[in-house]
């Protein structure tokens, strides 16, 4: 009964509301809305089972599946149509993986800068584990996040005449996601300090050797084992993630970063013959939204107040403000116009489910506070609410559909 009420809360109302909203919402934005308005009204859904514990399972498992997409799309090329050859801007990698960078740099350099400044004096944003540097430092990294997945179905929903636009756009995201994903690691580590290195035991160790098995075995398959029968690699697929996912949890780190990694690291000829776009939408549409819903639903509703408000709204403007500004000082292709690279820009500063999966990883780690929480949560519906608008706003057209 409890999973029943789950589903049709924070799966099929959000799937109704997008489908009646003509999808000009991301999917992944409505249980997320869904959940804060339980936790802010404290309505009785615990007398349905809501969260119930299957609905829990199931959404976790979704988001690490979710996780293990984004990094098999390290090897696809994403948003782009097979029968149609999208004719980019002139540029080269170089000019992209700087752009990138530069894209990621100032946002994540002048919002963690802003955030121990303003917002980290303030008692109830104050990291619990009492690092104040590194709460700024994963609020600067949820700052400077782009949403690949979701950017994806907004891509592929555009006029054939913005497509490159938006491929500029994706071939950023994916170096932004690579960095949330390295960063997340990193910040938990420095979190952990000396202690993280310390008090080995034989699960830390057997991690790291299975992470290094992980790279061989992906190198000799990559040579040696070119084109393996489809159901050996779908065998293939759950022990590759559930080995990935172990060795980051028994290094001290989230399981969704090992996903990532483990999606990172399988054969890239592999990963072109699998339904990676089609079981990543699945995931996202009939099974995620449990975990978005209850990460909604987690919000501390004493913490939605007026200042909180007004601190999202804060983190909205830094974050829109300085990635607008980080692809007009180094654009990903020199012959862009003002109003293209404002419309790269715009697609960049959509937060969408990832800035969501990595706030619950850092408050689930006692990295940032129930106010940074929430205000983040804010943050990511807000910033991926706009991205349509401000699209159409430069570049003149319709707003894309969001998948």
């Amino acid at each position: 009964m409890g999973l029943i009420a789950d589903a049709g809360l924070f799966v099929l109302v959000p799937w109704l509301a997008w489908r009646l909203l003509g999808r000009v919402i991301p999917i992944a934005v409505l249980p997320i809305i869904v959940g804060i308005l339980l936790a802010l009204t404290q309505w009785p859904v615990a007398r349905l089972g809501i969260p119930s514990a299957s609905g829990n399972a199931i959404g976790w498992v979704a988001v690490l599946i979710l996780a293990f997409t984004a990094g098999l799309e390290m090897w696809q090329h994403p948003g782009e149509d097979p029968n149609e050859v999208p004719v980019l801007p002139p540029t080269s990698l170089p000019r992209l993986l700087g752009s990138a960078l530069v894209a990621l740099a100032i946002p994540f350099t002048l919002g963690t800068l802003l955030v121990h400044t303003v917002l980290m004096p303030l008692p109830e944003w104050r990291a619990p584990d009492g690092h104040d540097w590194i709460g700024a430092m994963a609020v600067g990294l949820c700052i400077a996040v782009s949403a690949l997945p979701v950017l994806i179905g907004i891509v592929r929903e555009l006029a054939p005449a913005d497509r490159p636009i938006g491929q500029l756009a994706l071939r950023l995201a994916v170096v932004d996601d690579l960095a949330l994903w390295t960063g997340l690691a990193t910040l938990q580590f420095a979190a952990d300090g000396t202690a993280a290195l310390h008090g080995w035991q034989r699960g830390q160790f057997l991690a790291v050797l299975l992470l290094g098995g992980m790279v061989a075995i992906s190198g000799w398959a990559t040579r040696r084992v070119r084109h393996p029968p489809l159901w050996l690699i779908w065998m293939v697929l759950p022990a590759w993630l559930a080995a990935g996912s172990w060795a980051s949890m028994q290094l001290g780190l989230h399981e969704l970063i090992g996903a990532y990694v483990a999606g990172a690291l399988m054969p890239p000829r592999w990963v072109r013959r699998l339904p990676v776009e089609q079981v990543g939408t699945f995931s996202l549409i009939w099974l995620a939204p449990l975990f978005f819903g209850h990460s909604g639903m987690h919000i501390n509703g004493h913490a939605l107040t007026f200042p909180s408000v007004l601190a999202s709204l804060l983190l909205v403007v830094v974050s829109i403000a300085t990635k607008l500004a980080a692809v007009v000082l180094y654009p990903p292709a020199p012959a862009l116009s003002g109003r293209q690279k404002l419309a790269v820009g715009t697609l960049l500063q959509c937060k969408g489910l990832m800035e969501i999966v990595a706030a619950t990883i850092l408050h689930q780690r006692g990295m940032i506070s129930d106010f940074a929480y929430a205000s983040l949560m804010l943050l990511a519906v807000i910033s991926t609410l706009l991205t349509g608008p401000m699209f159409r706003l430069f570049e003149g057209k319709a707003a894309p559909r969001a998948g």
